[in-house]
């Protein structure tokens, strides 16, 4: 679930059925799910939902490619970043302005990826911060602000902040991987740490004011905050001590 829950308390997630599909849903303050899949998917994995309740992210087609896709009004439009062999969508903001990454491999499940933007006039452009060999885009909110994440060539994953062409390092006091998953108007950014390059355990954090909090929901042996809307709320996925993946939402 990433962007948080809209104003109305609608969030966004993935779940899998019992034949191992991954399907998309939203689930509304009232507990109503409504599982959705683009045409012609075989897997579904909404990334972001804008407060307009504009839903952004990325399917497998029947060959295993993964396009980039938006939900809008009930109709879907498939996005590619030119020449990419896999792509995925992000985030977008309330002006339209999308995140996301492509892919060297198709169906962007290993591989190299470079972060991208795309303007509200439909413009790519790929970028990755100084120092990295690969990145990703998560969000992007109303100020233009991009947070995401890139590995550098001895393997230590950092988040970052992008903001008028200048990239800006976060990384979670003593860790060896800290990934930028969400930020919201007012300057929160929300993600995930680990004191280990392969990020066997993650906690959760927000940074606000220049302030990591660490988090996880109780009974989480490992955790991901993946979004924040503009009031705070967070919301995330943890696993369990018994390996079962739940959702979760956190409030201020």
């Amino acid at each position: 679930m990433n962007g948080g829950p809209d104003p109305q308390g609608t969030s966004v997630g993935t779940y899998t059925d019992t034949a191992n599909a991954v399907h998309g849903f939203t689930l509304t303050a009232k507990g109503v799910f409504t599982s959705f899949d683009p045409p012609g998917s075989t897997s579904t994995t909404p990334n972001f939902m804008t407060p307009e309740g504009v839903i952004v992210g990325a399917y497998l087609d029947a060959a295993g490619t993964s396009h980039g896709f938006i939900l809008e009004n009930g109709q879907y439009t498939t996005v590619d970043f030119p020449g990419a062999a896999g792509t995925q969508l992000t985030g977008r903001n309330t002006a339209g302005e999308m995140t996301g990454f492509s892919c060297a491999v198709a169906s962007c499940a290993s591989g190299v990826t470079h972060a991208f933007t795309v303007s509200t006039a439909g413009v790519f452009t790929g970028f990755d911060p100084p120092g990295a060999v690969a990145s990703t885009a998560s969000t992007v909110n109303p100020a233009g602000a991009v947070v995401g994440a890139y590995t550098d060539a001895s393997g230590v994953t950092h988040g970052y902040l992008l903001y008028h062409g200048t990239f800006a390092t976060i990384d979670f006091p003593g860790s060896l991987f800290t990934f930028a998953g969400g930020n919201n108007p007012e300057g929160d950014v929300i993600g995930a740490y680990s004191f280990t390059k392969n990020a066997t355990v993650l906690h959760s954090f927000l940074l606000r004011n220049g302030v990591f909090t660490s988090f996880d929901p109780p009974g989480a042996s490992l955790s991901d905050a993946a979004g924040i809307n503009p009031a705070g709320v967070i919301a995330g996925l943890f696993v369990d001590s018994n390996g079962a993946v739940h959702g979760f939402i956190r409030t201020p």
